[in-house]
């Protein structure tokens, strides 16, 4: 709740253990950790208000482009990259703006090219309207392509800082392997 309060969200790094309920509807996982919002909530003896937050649903999975666009389906029956749309679209639309600071863990894991362009633009979208975009990732491809500065880390301490504009595949090896830059 706190988290939320400063407009801090997360996308885990295994959308399946952290991200979603695999067994749920996709309308149920896209609003998952978000079902407290007034808007879902205080219905009816207390009862939840389930056509909002399927039409809300639905309304992501326009915006991030997750196919199909059935709120009903299972979310085990998406693909990967589009249960990692879902995951991100949940994340960044419960902000009455963006999210001030969005972390990210392994944003393309298991994921096709095409969402990998769709979520790498929309990474992009959230840092040019002003966001913080943290990311972490085990490929270095994607490390390059998103980020303004890289802090590499070896054994668990930050092992050097870099711009963009100062790496490369050398200096971040130096920075890995404990060599320093």
């Amino acid at each position: 709740r706190r988290a939320r309060a400063l407009r801090l969200a997360h996308v885990p790094e295994d959308r399946h253990r952290r991200g979603m309920v695999l067994p749920f509807a996709a309308w149920e996982s896209a609003v998952l950790g978000y079902q407290g919002k007034r808007r879902y909530s205080g219905g009816w003896f207390g009862w939840m208000r389930q056509r909002a937050m399927r039409d809300d649903a639905a309304t992501m999975m326009e915006r991030y482009d997750v196919r199909p666009r059935n709120p009903a389906l299972r979310s085990s029956k998406f693909s990967g990259g589009n249960q990692q749309k879902l995951v991100l679209a949940r994340e960044a639309q419960f902000f009455d703006h963006e999210p001030q600071v969005l972390l990210v863990g392994q944003p393309t894991r298991g994921v096709d090219i095409g969402a990998i362009e769709f979520i790498h633009g929309r990474l992009r979208a959230m840092r040019d309207a002003g966001g913080a975009v943290l990311v972490v990732s085990s490929e270095l491809d994607e490390i390059l392509a998103l980020s303004d500065r890289v802090i590499v880390m070896n054994a668990g301490r930050v092992a050097g800082e870099l711009p963009i504009e100062q790496c490369s595949e050398a200096a971040l090896g130096r920075l890995m392997g404990g060599a320093g830059h």
